[in-house]
């Protein structure tokens, strides 16, 4: 896939690599996904919406962000992203939970999980690397 047909798929992917390009992590996803395949893509987007069901299911639940289970949610999320894209850190992950919240493309599609889910994996996040 080259760069155009890329950035048609992800339009995001220029701001991205303007504010993170010059990161470690951003290299690495970028080295990682030079040759993805739609079966790659595929089973990106399906462990996503998965792990993004997971928390909204706890949330729905009532299941607090300090229990045990979130905990487990917020490292399966972690190391998805290790696995997949990224090495995805304490520090990183931290990052991206402020994201999910600050930025309203994201809480909005994470929102289609369940109202209140954007918000409920930043606050599982922030209390898994609280207790670390």
């Amino acid at each position: 896939m080259n760069k155009d047909e890329k950035m048609m798929r992800d339009p995001y992917a220029e701001e991205a690599k303007k504010l993170w390009g010059d990161t470690e992590a951003y290299q690495e996803y970028e080295r990682r996904m030079a040759d993805d395949t739609q079966e790659d893509r595929d089973v990106l987007r399906d462990g996503m919406e998965n792990i993004i069901d997971g928390f909204a299911k706890l949330n729905a639940r009532g299941v607090t962000p300090d229990h045990e289970k979130p905990r487990l949610q917020v490292r399966k999320l972690q190391l998805f992203i290790d696995e997949h894209m990224y090495h995805c850190t304490d520090e990183i992950l931290s990052g991206l939970g402020e994201l999910y919240v600050s930025d309203e493309r994201f809480t909005k599609n994470i929102d289609r999980h369940g109202e209140g889910t954007a918000a409920y994996i930043a606050a599982c996040i922030k209390s898994f690397i609280a207790d670390k």
